[in-house]
């Protein structure tokens, strides 16, 4: 539905494991794309060097790093959703939620239990070997402070930035999304009409190794849209 925008048009502000590869699939399908989220990091060594100059403190250029993608969510987009709300005024910020407990597990699971194998199958070692220290220094570290493993701890961190987000954003410019919710408040806040289709279910822990498998090999999501 529509074309591609090529200026941020939304700001995800949510963590990785609260539906953001459904959501993804759901704002390129109204319109609202490309939609850069970490599966856009992975199979990239270009865009993975990207980041790592992020987050060693070489450069921040906002508008190079997102250029050509209209909306934004998870890692490592999700970081610095204040610097990217002020680089990018007039787009809106979504906060995606889950449960505290579930998303939890789920991380743990899956992305943590990925970063901390000493080999990924679903991963090319030549990638992993570039893919990870980035990964480790932005979330693993950055974001926890190295005690993921402490489940209050990370519970707390979570919770934290998902109030800072609601405390700092003006009521008209968020939305707080939890997965499940469908496609009605999200294409309110949008102003945008209704798609026929069901919105997308992407990437359940379950399916996660095959999926990271698929864009390792293709270099992108598949849309569950198809196309």
């Amino acid at each position: 539905m529509g074309e591609g925008l090529t200026r941020m048009q939304i700001i995800g502000a949510g963590f990785g494991r609260t539906g953001t590869a459904s959501m993804k699939a759901a704002l390129e399908h109204l319109g609202f794309g490309p939609c850069y989220h970490m599966f856009d990091v992975l199979p990239s060594p270009q865009r993975t060097e990207d980041w790592r100059r992020v987050v060693d403190g070489e450069d921040r250029d906002w508008e190079r790093i997102f250029a050509g993608f209209g909306s934004t969510v998870d890692w490592p987009g999700c970081t610095y959703w204040r610097e990217l709300a002020d680089t990018f005024p007039d787009a809106k910020i979504l906060l995606t939620t889950r449960d505290p407990q579930r998303w939890y597990d789920s991380v743990y699971k899956t992305i943590y239990g990925y970063y901390t194998a000493d080999v990924d199958p679903a991963m090319p070692e030549e990638l992993s070997a570039k893919f990870k220290p980035v990964v480790g220094k932005l979330i693993w570290e950055g974001t926890f402070g190295g005690r993921f493993e402490d489940r209050d701890h990370a519970i707390e961190v979570f919770e934290r930035h998902n109030a800072e987000v609601r405390r700092s954003v003006p009521a008209d410019r968020l939305l707080e999304y939890e997965v499940g919710s469908g496609w009605r408040p999200l294409c309110e806040f949008l102003g945008v009409d209704v798609p026929d289709e069901e919105f997308p279910h992407v990437n359940d822990t379950g399916s996660m190794p095959d999926l990271v498998g698929r864009i390792t090999r293709d270099g992108a999501m598949p849309s569950p849209f198809g196309g």
